[in-house]
């Protein structure tokens, strides 16, 4: 099976808010939206051409540096691990935006150039002018825009820990995507060296190395993306983006990681790492069993009556306040 070959994201054209949030994002599936952005003056520029994109943004810069990367020509684009995990193939730094945008025009069509991006560039606060003319589609004006431009460029396989609705402006993308679940067929590398990628090169795989990577390619969509178009990815989905033109742009909205403290869910699996991956086995199958049954389970306490459920049923606000106020006190005194 190729990439071509993967069944194809849904489109849907323009929607509501309403159907948006308890409809599309309810239903924790990728969607292509057609539409939402044929209002923006950025798309236009866009389309016409990656000049048109580069004066159009320039106009906003106000100076404030950017975050920039760069990969020398023998990567291929390639966004991912260097040699022993420890480093990426790329570089960053902070840059001028317009003086990166002349770099990246400079490079265009050159032999052996490297390729350089500026990447999760917060609009809000690097180009307000942007956000006041290129309103968000479905989203609160507080959710804050990013753009992402520069050459053809291969991002290896990730996941975010918002939703993301990426809004294409100029060039074609294409999004492999892996449900939540197929973490441990795509290989991911340490937790401690964000952000975590797969090691395997979908376009190339290395079945011999890694041979569950093909029940991660029988679950996975593909979803090919034109100027105008904006594809919804919930939470945890894992995607590979590979920018198909010599010149890309995109705006990125993530909203979502809300939660804080003990209820923080990336700092929870931490701590579970700290308390249960070195048990002995059979208590690793125990709390295992309890994990599924109350955790990730439903049912497992209907034989209780409700009254007396505690943590084990419904979880209002009196109840989370007290179980968090004993983990507090669990935790000061474990140090």
């Amino acid at each position: 099976m190729t990439l071509n070959d993967l069944p194809k994201v849904a489109v849907h054209d323009a929607m509501d808010v309403a159907t948006f949030h308890h409809g599309v994002m309810a239903a924790e599936q990728p969607l292509i939206i057609k539409g939402l952005i044929d209002h923006w003056p950025a798309l236009a520029a866009g389309r016409h051409s990656a000049q048109s994109l580069m004066t159009y943004l320039k106009a906003m810069d106000r100076g404030a540096p950017a975050p920039v990367m760069e990969a020398p020509f023998s990567t291929d684009g390639h966004y991912t691990y260097a040699p022993g995990l420890t480093e990426f193939t790329f570089s960053k730094r902070q840059g001028g935006i317009s003086e990166t945008l002349d770099r990246i025009a400079a490079v265009m069509g050159q032999k052996e150039a490297p390729f350089i991006a500026i990447q999760m560039l917060r609009l809000d606060t690097h180009m307000p002018d942007f956000v006041r003319s290129n309103s968000a589609p479905l989203l609160s004006p507080e959710v804050p825009p990013r753009l992402w431009i520069g050459g053809p460029l291969k991002t290896q396989t990730h996941n975010d820990r918002d939703h993301n609705l990426a809004c294409v402006i100029a060039g074609r993308r294409r999004f492999v995507l892996f449900p939540p679940e197929q973490v441990s067929n795509l290989y991911v590398g340490p937790l401690d060296a964000p952000p975590p990628l797969s090691l395997v090169d979908p376009e190339a795989p290395d079945f011999e190395r890694f041979p569950k990577f093909r029940e991660a390619l029988d679950a996975a969509w593909v979803a090919w993306l034109e100027p105008g178009d904006c594809l919804f990815m919930p939470k945890y989905w894992w995607h590979h983006v590979t920018s198909l033109d010599p010149f890309n742009a995109m705006v990125n909205y993530w909203w979502g990681d809300t939660a804080v403290g003990l209820e923080r869910t990336s700092d929870a699996f931490l701590t579970a790492i700290l308390a249960f991956k070195e048990l002995p086995p059979g208590q690793r199958r125990y709390w295992r069993a309890m994990f599924d049954a109350h955790v990730f389970g439903d049912g497992a306490a209907d034989h209780i009556p409700p009254a007396r459920r505690g943590v084990l049923g419904p979880l209002p606000q009196a109840v989370r306040a007290r179980l968090k106020q004993e983990l507090k006190m669990a935790y000061l005194k474990g140090g």
